[in-house]
């Protein structure tokens, strides 16, 4: 049995389809336009909430943070995802293997738990509008950040350098389109048992813990909507919970199907294409959905675009 020495191992990504001339071009192209629709929503998220003082509330805090870790999560894959599908190459190293890796797992970690805690602001919102100033106060914003930030950076010392220590060995293809945790694993030709149940268990706590506080807090939610006698009112109510709802729905189904399902009930195959669920699609969703379905962020983006207007200089001007 070949061992892979590996300080000097590099790897092979398989992609999204294990054959390199199936939609190679037509991929290349609708992955670039999600990256780039991406990258700009999300800047234009964080444009209008630190520029326009509407925005300026606790729950646009939060979304704010929400844009600069999906702008660092998709830009951690979507590049070198492009660079191959345009160069023709799909090798990666040990080096560049494991620091994608690692920003993979604290950029979805701080992303799952920010998603659930954010599920409390809409708590508050709603069920204590009254004392939403002091219990979503400035502290409480950047508790919520550094917890989640603190708790994804955890999550990715923990995993990362003990994926990355085991050696390879027969095979260094890696059937993914990136390094994940899980995918590398497969290479590895030591016993792996007891660091995949570690590894289970800390996804499942990195899940279950923040969807649990969604739960909670929703469960709340409906049992003041319900008791509310205005339907203006529950109207009001559900609009500002759907956004956030929709958005967890998406990243929390994907992950819960990949990490926390056995692997006998999902083939690799299917695992990559959950995986551009919460890793390529809901980085490009989460603005959109929050802008679209939102009249405060489609209020402050036409209030941008009219100073814009008002700033053109008109006919007869000196430039």
């Amino acid at each position: 049995m070949e061992i892979y020495n590996i300080s000097f191992t590099d790897f092979t990504l398989r992609g999204l389809f294990n054959r390199k001339d199936i939609f190679t071009g037509l991929l290349f192209v609708i992955i670039s336009i999600i990256f780039f629709t991406s990258v700009i929503a999300n800047g234009v998220m964080v444009f209008l909430i630190r520029t326009d003082s509407h925005l300026h509330t606790p729950m646009y805090f939060l979304l704010n943070q929400l844009s600069y870790i999906d702008i660092m999560y998709i830009s951690t894959i979507v590049p070198k995802m492009l660079v191959d599908y345009m160069l023709d190459q799909r090798t990666i190293s040990f080096v560049e293997c494991t620091v994608q890796q690692f920003l993979y797992v604290v950029l979805a970690g701080t992303e799952c738990l920010l998603l659930g805690l954010m599920a409390y602001d809409r708590y508050v919102a709603i069920c204590n509008p009254l004392r939403y100033p002091v219990l979503m106060s400035r502290q409480v914003c950047w508790t919520i950040i550094l917890g989640s930030w603190f708790g994804g950076s955890l999550d990715g010392f923990l995993i990362t350098p003990i994926t990355m220590s085991f050696p390879f060995c027969n095979s260094h293809e890696i059937n993914h389109f990136f390094c994940e945790a899980p995918a590398v694993l497969k290479l590895a030709c030591a016993d792996t048992t007891l660091y995949e149940t570690v590894m289970y268990v800390c996804c499942v706590l990195m899940l279950l813990i923040p969807f649990s506080v969604v739960i909670a807090s929703y469960a709340q939610i409906l049992i003041t909507v319900y008791r509310m006698s205005s339907v203006e009112g529950r109207k009001k109510a559900f609009t500002t919970c759907s956004s956030h709802m929709t958005v967890v729905t998406l990243f929390y189904g994907a992950a819960i199907y990949t990490y926390l399902i056995p692997p006998s009930y999902h083939s690799p195959n299917q695992d990559k294409i959950f995986s551009v669920f919460y890793t390529i699609l809901t980085p490009m969703l989460n603005p959109l959905i929050y802008s679209l379905r939102n009249k405060d962020v489609t209020g402050a983006l036409k209030r941008v675009l009219g100073r814009l207007k008002n700033t053109e200089p008109v006919s007869g001007d000196v430039l």
